[in-house]
């Protein structure tokens, strides 16, 4: 379950709908998925793409999304703070960043120009498109687990534009450990 949180503005939201259409000014797309048939949270990659099939065509189709993947981020995994620390300060890309959560959770703190600083909390079935050029940074949660599926334009990925902003180093930790609905994944 997502929540958006916009701390100017005392505004929490859980609603899928709700928090779709608060982030919707700033070119955010927020929506929640269900696979087409069960699967399992260790599910092969190719497996799980071909499950999300008809929703991953339409957004490469929309979108103009050429290569999915599946990422799958665990305490274990060999040098995940390194990769994790490319992403926690203020930046941007030149192309969307588009991440469908199978299992875990994470957080994307965005700075839209012009808008408020908000953060999403995004865990399993939820989808999220940042636009390109939006101001944002992710992290885990504290329970540092992720899976999820990405989709790119180009097949370099995202490289991320350092805003230099600092902003970062001000907010208030979202997330800070596994919520009890997921402790058990």
């Amino acid at each position: 379950m997502a929540i958006l949180r916009v701390p100017t503005e005392g505004l929490e939201l859980t609603a899928p709908e709700a928090i779709a259409e608060r982030v919707r000014p700033w070119g955010v797309e927020f929506a929640r998925w269900a696979a087409e048939r069960p699967l399992a949270h260790d599910a092969a990659a190719d497996d799980v793409l071909a499950a999300y099939a008809p929703q991953l065509d339409e957004l490469k189709r929309r979108g103009g999304y050429t290569t999915a993947d599946v990422v799958d981020l665990k305490p274990d995994t060999p040098n995940l703070q390194a990769m994790l620390d490319r992403f926690k300060a203020e930046h941007f890309h030149d192309e969307d960043e588009v991440r469908f959560t199978l299992v875990g959770h994470g957080v994307f703190h965005l700075h839209p120009r012009g808008g408020p600083l908000a953060s999403i909390e995004v865990g399993s079935g939820d989808l999220i498109r940042l636009p390109r050029g939006i101001w944002h940074w992710f992290d885990l949660c504290g329970d540092r687990r992720i899976r999820a599926i990405r989709l790119f334009q180009n097949k370099e990925g995202w490289t991320p534009h350092y805003t230099g902003s600092g902003v970062e180093q001000g907010a208030q930790p979202v997330c800070l450990g596994a919520p009890t609905h997921l402790a058990a994944r």
